[in-house]
Protein backbone atom coordinates (compact mmCIF):
# COMPACT_ATOMS: atom_id res chain seq x y z
CA UNK A 1 0.00 0.00 0.00
CA UNK A 2 1.63 2.94 -1.22
CA UNK A 3 1.40 6.04 0.93
CA UNK A 4 4.10 8.71 -0.44
CA UNK A 5 3.40 10.74 2.82
CA UNK A 6 5.65 13.69 3.52
CA UNK A 7 7.41 12.40 6.59
CA UNK A 8 8.47 16.33 7.46
CA UNK A 9 11.86 15.82 9.02
CA UNK A 10 10.50 13.04 11.24
CA UNK A 11 13.17 10.04 11.31
CA UNK A 12 10.86 7.70 13.25
CA UNK A 13 7.76 8.19 10.88
CA UNK A 14 9.83 8.03 7.98
CA UNK A 15 10.96 4.22 8.60
CA UNK A 16 7.56 3.78 9.63
CA UNK A 17 6.18 4.68 6.30
CA UNK A 18 8.54 1.96 5.27
CA UNK A 19 7.44 -0.39 6.82
CA UNK A 20 3.32 0.03 5.70
CA UNK A 21 4.30 -0.03 2.60
CA UNK A 22 5.86 -3.35 2.83
CA UNK A 23 3.26 -4.69 5.11
CA UNK A 24 1.29 -7.62 2.73
CA UNK A 25 -1.20 -8.32 5.14
CA UNK A 26 -2.35 -4.60 6.01
CA UNK A 27 -2.30 -4.11 2.22
CA UNK A 28 -4.66 -7.18 2.05
CA UNK A 29 -6.75 -6.19 4.99
CA UNK A 30 -7.54 -2.79 3.35
CA UNK A 31 -8.43 -4.71 -0.18
CA UNK A 32 -11.02 -6.66 1.93
CA UNK A 33 -12.11 -3.33 3.66
CA UNK A 34 -13.01 -1.99 0.69
CA UNK A 35 -14.90 -5.45 -0.62
CA UNK A 36 -17.44 -5.15 2.52
CA UNK A 37 -17.70 -1.14 2.02
CA UNK A 38 -17.60 -0.69 -1.95
CA UNK A 39 -18.75 -4.15 -3.62
CA UNK A 40 -21.14 -5.65 -0.43
CA UNK A 41 -22.74 -1.94 0.83
CA UNK A 42 -22.29 0.25 -2.19
CA UNK A 43 -20.01 2.89 0.41
CA UNK A 44 -17.42 5.50 -1.36
CA UNK A 45 -13.97 3.81 -0.97
CA UNK A 46 -12.86 2.94 2.78
CA UNK A 47 -9.45 1.46 1.91
CA UNK A 48 -5.85 2.64 0.85
CA UNK A 49 -7.57 6.10 -0.80
CA UNK A 50 -9.56 6.85 2.27
CA UNK A 51 -6.73 6.04 4.27
CA UNK A 52 -4.41 8.35 2.32
CA UNK A 53 -6.32 10.89 2.48
CA UNK A 54 -7.11 11.16 5.91
CA UNK A 55 -3.61 10.80 7.29
CA UNK A 56 -2.77 13.59 5.22
CA UNK A 57 -5.33 16.22 6.21
CA UNK A 58 -4.35 15.35 10.07
CA UNK A 59 -1.08 15.41 10.26
CA UNK A 60 -1.64 18.67 8.37
CA UNK A 61 -4.18 19.85 11.06
CA UNK A 62 -1.51 18.65 13.80
CA UNK A 63 1.32 20.35 12.41
CA UNK A 64 -0.93 23.61 11.48
CA UNK A 65 -1.96 23.19 15.40
CA UNK A 66 1.99 22.68 16.42
CA UNK A 67 2.88 25.94 14.73
CA UNK A 68 0.90 27.82 16.84
CA UNK A 69 2.05 26.03 20.01
CA UNK A 70 -1.38 23.69 20.62
CA UNK A 71 0.16 21.13 23.01
CA UNK A 72 -0.39 17.67 22.09
CA UNK A 73 -2.25 15.20 24.11
CA UNK A 74 1.20 12.45 24.56
CA UNK A 75 3.44 15.73 25.29
CA UNK A 76 1.36 17.05 27.29
CA UNK A 77 0.64 14.22 29.83
CA UNK A 78 3.52 12.28 28.77
CA UNK A 79 6.11 14.32 28.17
CA UNK A 80 7.33 12.79 25.03
CA UNK A 81 7.45 14.81 21.76
CA UNK A 82 5.44 16.51 18.76
CA UNK A 83 7.62 13.67 16.96
CA UNK A 84 5.86 11.18 19.06
CA UNK A 85 2.41 12.80 18.42
CA UNK A 86 3.15 12.85 14.62
CA UNK A 87 3.35 8.64 14.76
CA UNK A 88 0.16 8.86 17.27
CA UNK A 89 -1.74 10.31 14.70
CA UNK A 90 -0.74 8.62 11.65
CA UNK A 91 -1.40 4.97 12.74
CA UNK A 92 -4.46 6.20 14.27
CA UNK A 93 -5.42 7.68 11.17
CA UNK A 94 -3.98 4.31 9.32
CA UNK A 95 -5.95 2.22 11.59
CA UNK A 96 -9.04 3.80 12.38
CA UNK A 97 -11.41 1.88 9.62
CA UNK A 98 -9.74 -1.57 9.74
CA UNK A 99 -12.62 -2.48 12.01
CA UNK A 100 -14.59 -2.83 8.60
CA UNK A 101 -12.85 -6.16 7.21
CA UNK A 102 -15.94 -7.36 9.86
CA UNK A 103 -18.93 -5.08 9.13
CA UNK A 104 -19.51 -1.43 8.77
CA UNK A 105 -21.63 -1.45 12.34
CA UNK A 106 -19.65 -1.26 15.48
CA UNK A 107 -16.67 -0.57 12.92
CA UNK A 108 -14.84 1.57 15.76
CA UNK A 109 -15.25 -1.06 17.95
CA UNK A 110 -14.01 -3.97 15.79
CA UNK A 111 -11.25 -1.73 14.62
CA UNK A 112 -9.58 -1.15 18.18
CA UNK A 113 -9.88 -4.82 18.83
CA UNK A 114 -7.77 -5.57 15.70
CA UNK A 115 -5.29 -3.00 15.54
CA UNK A 116 -2.80 -3.99 18.60
CA UNK A 117 -1.03 -6.66 17.22
CA UNK A 118 -0.64 -4.25 14.09
CA UNK A 119 0.58 -1.86 15.96
CA UNK A 120 2.97 -4.29 17.70
CA UNK A 121 4.41 -4.95 14.76
CA UNK A 122 5.07 -1.98 13.04
CA UNK A 123 6.70 -0.73 15.76
CA UNK A 124 8.69 -3.23 16.50
CA UNK A 125 12.23 -1.30 17.31
CA UNK A 126 10.84 1.82 18.00
CA UNK A 127 10.22 1.99 21.94
CA UNK A 128 10.94 1.16 25.02
CA UNK A 129 8.68 -1.23 26.46
CA UNK A 130 6.72 1.71 28.54
CA UNK A 131 6.90 3.87 25.46
CA UNK A 132 4.83 1.79 22.86
CA UNK A 133 2.29 0.90 25.80
CA UNK A 134 2.02 4.91 25.66
CA UNK A 135 2.15 4.79 21.75
CA UNK A 136 -1.18 2.19 21.63
CA UNK A 137 -3.05 3.31 24.14
CA UNK A 138 -3.17 6.73 22.53
CA UNK A 139 -3.65 5.14 19.56
CA UNK A 140 -6.55 3.38 20.48
CA UNK A 141 -8.46 6.38 22.05
CA UNK A 142 -7.77 8.07 18.43
CA UNK A 143 -9.46 5.06 16.58
CA UNK A 144 -12.57 4.60 19.18
CA UNK A 145 -13.23 8.48 19.33
CA UNK A 146 -13.27 8.87 15.61
CA UNK A 147 -17.23 7.96 15.74
CA UNK A 148 -19.60 11.13 15.61
CA UNK A 149 -19.99 10.68 19.60
CA UNK A 150 -17.77 10.10 21.50
CA UNK A 151 -15.63 12.98 22.65
CA UNK A 152 -12.19 13.05 21.92
CA UNK A 153 -9.62 13.50 25.28
CA UNK A 154 -6.96 14.44 22.84
CA UNK A 155 -5.62 16.46 20.27
CA UNK A 156 -4.47 13.47 18.16
CA UNK A 157 -7.93 12.63 18.39
CA UNK A 158 -9.71 15.44 17.43
CA UNK A 159 -7.27 15.79 14.37
CA UNK A 160 -8.32 12.18 12.94
CA UNK A 161 -11.64 12.84 13.73
CA UNK A 162 -12.01 15.86 12.05
CA UNK A 163 -9.64 14.85 8.92
CA UNK A 164 -12.04 11.86 8.79
CA UNK A 165 -14.85 14.05 8.16
CA UNK A 166 -13.07 15.94 5.84
CA UNK A 167 -12.81 13.38 3.00
CA UNK A 168 -15.43 14.88 0.84
CA UNK A 169 -14.13 16.41 -2.06
CA UNK A 170 -16.32 15.78 -5.41
CA UNK A 171 -16.92 12.28 -5.95
CA UNK A 172 -15.66 10.48 -2.68
CA UNK A 173 -19.85 9.46 -3.29
CA UNK A 174 -19.96 8.96 -7.15
CA UNK A 175 -19.88 5.00 -6.57
CA UNK A 176 -23.69 5.10 -4.52
CA UNK A 177 -24.36 7.96 -7.32
CA UNK A 178 -23.27 6.35 -10.29
CA UNK A 179 -25.22 3.01 -8.94
CA UNK A 180 -28.54 5.10 -9.49
CA UNK A 181 -28.62 5.99 -5.53
CA UNK A 182 -29.44 9.57 -5.34
CA UNK A 183 -30.11 10.99 -1.70
CA UNK A 184 -28.29 14.03 -0.45
CA UNK A 185 -25.65 12.22 0.63
CA UNK A 186 -24.40 12.05 -2.69
CA UNK A 187 -25.65 15.18 -4.29
CA UNK A 188 -23.91 16.90 -1.68
CA UNK A 189 -20.60 14.83 -1.54
CA UNK A 190 -20.63 15.92 -5.60
CA UNK A 191 -21.19 19.45 -4.78
CA UNK A 192 -17.82 19.35 -2.62
CA UNK A 193 -15.15 20.53 -5.09
CA UNK A 194 -11.81 21.47 -2.50
CA UNK A 195 -11.03 21.26 0.59
CA UNK A 196 -8.20 23.69 1.92
CA UNK A 197 -6.65 23.87 5.23
CA UNK A 198 -4.93 27.04 6.07
CA UNK A 199 -3.54 29.60 8.97
CA UNK A 200 -6.19 31.05 10.73
CA UNK A 201 -7.13 34.82 10.38
CA UNK A 202 -9.45 34.28 14.26
CA UNK A 203 -8.22 30.52 15.22
CA UNK A 204 -5.26 28.66 14.80
CA UNK A 205 -6.55 26.55 11.41
CA UNK A 206 -8.99 27.81 9.05
CA UNK A 207 -11.10 25.12 6.75
CA UNK A 208 -12.16 26.41 3.30
CA UNK A 209 -14.13 24.31 1.82
CA UNK A 210 -14.99 25.44 -2.03
CA UNK A 211 -18.28 23.85 -3.31
CA UNK A 212 -19.86 24.14 -6.84
CA UNK A 213 -23.44 24.16 -5.47
CA UNK A 214 -24.92 25.12 -2.23
CA UNK A 215 -26.04 21.29 -1.65
CA UNK A 216 -22.65 21.27 -0.18
CA UNK A 217 -23.66 22.89 3.09
CA UNK A 218 -25.39 19.44 4.10
CA UNK A 219 -21.97 17.73 4.03
CA UNK A 220 -20.67 20.32 6.41
CA UNK A 221 -23.81 21.46 8.76
CA UNK A 222 -24.78 17.29 9.17
CA UNK A 223 -21.52 15.42 8.94
CA UNK A 224 -18.48 18.03 9.78
CA UNK A 225 -20.10 19.86 11.53
CA UNK A 226 -21.00 16.74 14.07
CA UNK A 227 -17.35 15.18 14.42
CA UNK A 228 -16.22 18.57 14.71
CA UNK A 229 -18.28 19.50 18.10
CA UNK A 230 -17.21 15.86 19.64
CA UNK A 231 -13.39 16.48 18.70
CA UNK A 232 -11.12 18.59 20.93
CA UNK A 233 -9.83 20.81 18.33
CA UNK A 234 -13.65 22.51 17.63
CA UNK A 235 -12.86 26.03 19.19
CA UNK A 236 -9.15 25.53 17.10
CA UNK A 237 -10.71 25.77 13.82
CA UNK A 238 -12.93 28.17 11.71
CA UNK A 239 -14.90 26.90 8.77
CA UNK A 240 -15.25 29.08 5.95
CA UNK A 241 -17.65 27.65 2.51
CA UNK A 242 -17.70 29.09 -0.51
CA UNK A 243 -19.22 28.59 -3.80
CA UNK A 244 -16.88 28.58 -7.18
CA UNK A 245 -17.95 30.89 -10.24
CA UNK A 246 -21.13 32.97 -10.69
CA UNK A 247 -23.94 30.02 -11.23
CA UNK A 248 -24.21 26.66 -9.60
CA UNK A 249 -23.23 23.57 -11.22
CA UNK A 250 -26.30 21.27 -12.16
CA UNK A 251 -25.42 17.80 -10.29
CA UNK A 252 -29.38 16.35 -11.03
CA UNK A 253 -31.82 17.43 -13.65
CA UNK A 254 -34.84 15.19 -12.46
CA UNK A 255 -35.52 13.24 -9.43
CA UNK A 256 -38.34 11.15 -8.62
CA UNK A 257 -39.29 9.26 -5.69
Amino acid sequence: MELNLPSSKNPKLAKLLKRVEQDESLDQMYKCVNINAVDRLGMPDHGPVHIKIVINIALKLLRLLHKNNIQTGIEKNYGMTFADSEIVTFLAALLHDIGMVVHRSNHEEFSIMLAPPIIDRLLQDYYTTREQVIIKAEVLHAIYAHQAATKCLTLEAGVVKVADALDMNEGRSRISFEAGEVNIHSVSSLAIKEVKLLQGEKKPVRIEIVMTNSAGIFQIDELLKRKLQGSSIRDLVEICALIEGEAEKKIVSFYEM
